[in-house]
């Protein structure tokens, strides 16, 4: 028998206009049990709002939505015994996912705007994707112990879930044979495996915070901003300045240009504005052109406000979670030269 239809419904955001397209048009091929993983569904539509996902892809939809297809292929796995779809299957899944997620008011092609196609849904090169073969090889309790619950702060630092999915994922590669030498990018695959079985044991609100946790590891540890071209600050801002004024409007419309690429995190900011203070003093700007002109953390990001370090639903609060102070020393000590 397949899978019945799913109709999801969306209780609207007191802070955002509700928007619902109609019942999504579904393949009825797809064998994913969507209502195992309702509520996580839900949190994807409003992360990926369409008004907002191009400026919170990196942070804040494209997380979730990574986030919800593993729990969605974890959930499955309790009925299918598999913790991964044959390319047929994904083809027709990721279409269904996206159908319900646009109904309730998501960006339309998600996949696009995420760069991720039906082979995220597969297997990839893992050779293991069965249950019960992968519960025979992998310690479970320990896995469960290191990322039943995670607290990010100390997770991104000490990174005891992240070595333990490592772990897990190397022996799930190696099929066993620890003889065998496997390439990363398989063991990467079978990192994936590992989450979506990470995903059948734990209920789906907690996996999400489990999966969201991690992804702020790897969120904050670059600047997600493309730095183009800078021969006009350079221009003005090199060497000895002789107008300060013309200097300060080079850098002040060059970071407003940053800004409009999307929305990033406090931590992202500061590793921002770290790189642009880098490639200027490489220029000759050896003036705290930040200092000079007042440019401060919040510049860094779409309307002068960052996402806290760890991004939340678009309908959260936002604000700084770091200290301006940080954002000072951080300058400072970069146009002295001391973080290159």
């Amino acid at each position: 028998m397949g899978p019945q239809p799913f109709f999801p419904l969306l209780a609207p955001s007191p802070l955002m206009p509700f928007t619902y397209n109609g019942a999504p048009k579904l393949s009825g091929l797809c064998t994913l049990k969507f209502s195992a993983a309702e509520n996580v569904l839900t949190t994807a539509a409003t992360d990926c709002w369409a008004s907002f996902a191009p400026y919170l892809a990196n942070v804040v939809c494209c997380p979730q939505f990574d986030a919800t297809l593993a729990i969605l292929l974890g959930q499955s796995s309790k009925y299918s015994g598999e913790l991964a779809l044959n390319s047929t299957q994904a083809e027709y899944c990721l279409s269904d996912v996206e159908q319900i997620l646009q109904a309730q008011g998501a960006v339309e092609e998600l996949h696009k705007l995420c760069s991720i196609s039906p082979l995220n849904l597969t297997k990839s090169s893992c050779p293991l994707v069965e249950v019960n073969e992968i519960e025979r090889l992998v310690d479970s309790s320990r896995l469960l112990d290191a990322c039943g619950k995670i607290n990010v702060v100390s997770e991104c630092c000490n990174r005891v879930c992240q070595n333990a999915i490592s772990d897990a994922a190397r022996i799930i590669s190696l099929k066993g044979n620890s003889s065998l030498r496997v390439p990363s990018t398989t063991i990467d695959d079978c990192k994936s495996i590992v989450l979506r079985w990470m995903a059948s044991k734990l209920d789906p609100s907690s996996m999400n915070s489990v999966l969201r946790g991690l992804s702020s590891c790897n969120i904050n540890k670059v600047c997600p901003l493309a730095l183009p071209d800078m021969k006009n600050v350079t221009k003005e801002c090199g060497n000895a300045i002789s107008n300060q004024t013309a200097c300060c409007n080079d850098v002040e419309s060059y970071v407003s240009h940053l800004q409009e690429q999307s929305l990033i995190t406090t931590l992202q900011a500061l590793n921002c504005a770290a790189l642009l203070g880098t490639k200027l003093q490489i220029a000759n700007v050896s003036h705290n052109v930040y200092n000079l002109c007042q440019i401060n953390l919040k510049d860094f990001s779409l309307q002068g406000t960052s996402l806290p370090a760890i991004p939340k639903a678009p309908s959260a609060q936002t604000g700084l979670d770091v200290n301006e102070s940080m954002f000072t020393l951080l300058i400072a000590l970069t146009f002295l030269g001391l973080l290159i």
